[in-house]
């Protein structure tokens, strides 16, 4: 049986806090994100999100002295997850090997949710692009088999106005070679050439892949810190219903050097966990 390429689609986001999520959830509490209570992860991990309309942010760690998921502890903080949404990770892994695509076999787990009273296990299956492919972070898969524990209303509501990821910002020394992968990933005519690098056209976001210096001039001194890599998840855009909500929440929050620029507030990598956010409308 022939799969077809998966359709890009943005499932979430995962901000990397390595063995610091008590830090990183008040960061983003500042940030004005109303966070998901803390899961635990039945492979080791554990989490909390900040849920939009149809995708969210991750923010993941282990526990301090934990040797589980060793990955965590390797990457630096910062944005270090891009996860697409598919209905059928199994079938998502067939079709990216079957067309070059070096893939990591389906893992399932789960993480305890209290829904109603009750709690219930939310349960997903992954698919991961093999590490050795890009040094920029995790790309991978999720099927959701639980979405009724994710999704809810109740935590969708940010005191900063955020209702959905915009994009995400790789630099690459060679966005060509990043942009290679995930054209065999999506198909040539998901990927697109820009003025610093490309694009690759997920739903209704886009990561954006440009170069050291492209990423300089869009964010200057509140770009987020290279650390010696060739390639790295840099930053979000982020759409508000309302960039005086933005900045309301993010002057109660202590949260310094952010700066308004015409339609957009920009706050530096070193107030978000070593990633450049950028709120938009």
């Amino acid at each position: 049986m022939t799969h077809a390429l998966p359709m890009p689609t943005l499932d979430h986001v995962v901000i990397n806090a390595r063995d610091r999520l008590d830090q990183a959830a008040d960061t983003y509490a500042r940030l004005g994100f109303s966070l998901t209570p803390r899961g635990h992860h039945s492979l080791g991990s554990m989490n909390h999100l900040a849920m939009f309309g149809t995708d969210y942010l991750e923010l993941i760690a282990i526990p301090p002295g934990s040797s589980a998921r060793p990955e965590i502890m390797a990457a630096p903080l910062g944005l270090n997850g891009l996860v697409f949404g598919t209905e059928d990770a199994s079938a998502t892994h067939q079709a990216l090997c079957a067309a070059g695509v070096a893939m990591d076999p389906p893992q399932s787990f789960s993480r305890p949710v209290e829904a109603g009273g009750q709690t219930a296990n939310a349960a997903f299956t992954t698919t991961h692009l093999a590490r050795a492919t890009t040094e920029a972070g995790r790309v991978y898969f999720c099927q959701h088999q639980t979405r009724h524990l994710v999704w809810r209303d109740e935590w969708r509501h940010h005191a900063n106005g955020a209702v959905g990821i915009v994009r995400a910002v790789i630099s690459a020394e060679n966005p060509d070679l990043l942009g290679a992968v995930f054209r065999r990933m999506f198909g040539a005519t998901a990927v697109r050439e820009t003025e610093d690098g490309c694009a690759v056209i997920v739903g209704l976001s886009s990561i954006d892949i440009v170069t050291p210096g492209a990423l300089w001039e869009m964010y200057g001194t509140a770009g987020a810190e290279s650390r010696g890599r060739r390639e790295f998840m840099a930053a979000l855009t982020l759409r508000t219903r309302s960039l005086d909500a933005t900045e309301c929440a993010l002057q109660a929050g202590g949260i310094k050097g952010a700066e308004r620029i015409g339609a957009s507030i920009l706050v530096p990598a070193n107030q978000a966990m070593g990633t450049t956010l950028e709120f938009t409308i």
